[in-house]
């Protein structure tokens, strides 16, 4: 979310999203509360400090992880304030272990994913922190469903080598597929019987290895989707996976009508040959990717939006 003032965000989201709100990212306040930082101070025994080319991995935590601590703990406490007696689903999101690894720095400057040893480590600490923390948001939500997102958009360049080197003329080699998915599915596991979403606003989002991760629903951009992905998404589907359909633009823009807004899922609901009547039960309608890049207004227009557009769509499914 754009801004930096965490109580307005909660009472935004809060108030936009009734029956699923979240607990806000605010990156605009700097260090710390960008998505590699936040993710970084949830790690247990790891720490990461800000270098000139980035986060890079510390032996003890300094400011920039205390800073991370204090933001989400102010993150935390505005959410706590405004959904007091909720009962309902609740997202959290984190950084997911391989974008996590091709954005944090070992002490050589190179990223954590030159090692598989260091990727591993990376997990297990993720793992560990992610535990920590769904057992502190549900400590200050009793009555909160949790829904853990876990944020990948380096995935795809993860898998096909493409995750530049620090001196930026080559590229790391490309990891083993079953190595990806395993470590993945250790990281789901993580929140045992609860549902885990795993978004991806890149090309070629792998719907089938994050499936088999255990990832009970997928978020993604649907404007990046080519009729090369049809078959693996109606699977997806047929076998109970939840789209989270990225179809309202995530910065400031004229928004379309809400039925328009999901024209383009139903057009591929009739591309795959589907029941209409999935619609309401299958797909969950999102922004592209985060607001943080958006003006407070349009951040609040197009939460609303959404709402409105899956109204649309379960309404009016054909």
């Amino acid at each position: 979310m754009p801004g930096g003032d965490a109580r307005e965000a909660a009472k935004t989201v809060t108030g936009s999203f009734e029956d699923f709100p979240f607990l806000p990212e605010l990156p605009a306040r700097g260090p710390g509360a960008d998505m590699i930082g936040r993710t970084a101070g949830m790690l247990v025994e790891l720490y990461a400090r800000v270098e000139p080319s980035g986060w890079r991995i510390g032996d003890r935590p300094g400011r920039d992880t205390k800073r991370a601590w204090s933001w989400l703990g102010e993150d935390l406490d505005a959410l706590e304030e405004f959904t007091q007696g909720y009962e309902g689903p609740l997202k959290v999101q984190a950084v997911g272990p391989w974008t996590l690894a091709a954005a944090l720095e070992l002490r050589n400057g190179e990223a954590a994913l030159s090692d598989l040893g260091a990727c591993r480590d990376l997990a297990a600490s993720l793992t560990e922190g992610l535990r920590l923390h769904l057992a502190e948001v549900q400590r200050r939500v009793p009555g909160a469903r949790l829904v853990l997102q876990l944020d990948e958009p380096s995935l795809t360049a993860v898998l096909r080598g493409r995750v530049k080197s620090a001196s930026g003329y080559r590229t790391h080699r490309a990891v083993d597929r079953q190595i990806v998915e395993a470590t993945l599915r250790d990281v789901v596991g993580v929140h045992d019987g609860g549902p885990v979403v795993i978004h991806s606003c890149a090309p070629d989002v792998p719907f089938a290895l994050l499936r088999r991760a255990g990832a009970k629903a997928v978020s993604f951009d649907l404007s990046l989707l080519t009729e090369r992905d049809d078959e693996a998404i109606g699977e997806a589907v047929e076998g109970g996976t939840r789209l989270f359909a990225g179809v309202v633009p995530s910065t400031d823009g004229r928004l379309s009508d809400p039925a328009g807004s999901v024209m383009g899922v139903r057009t591929l609901w009739r591309r795959l040959g589907l029941q209409p009547g999935l619609l309401a039960t299958a797909v969950t309608v999102t922004p592209t990717c985060g607001l943080a890049g958006a003006s407070p207004e349009y951040a609040r227009q197009a939460l609303a939006h959404c709402v409105r557009a899956a109204r649309s769509l379960a309404d009016n499914p054909e």
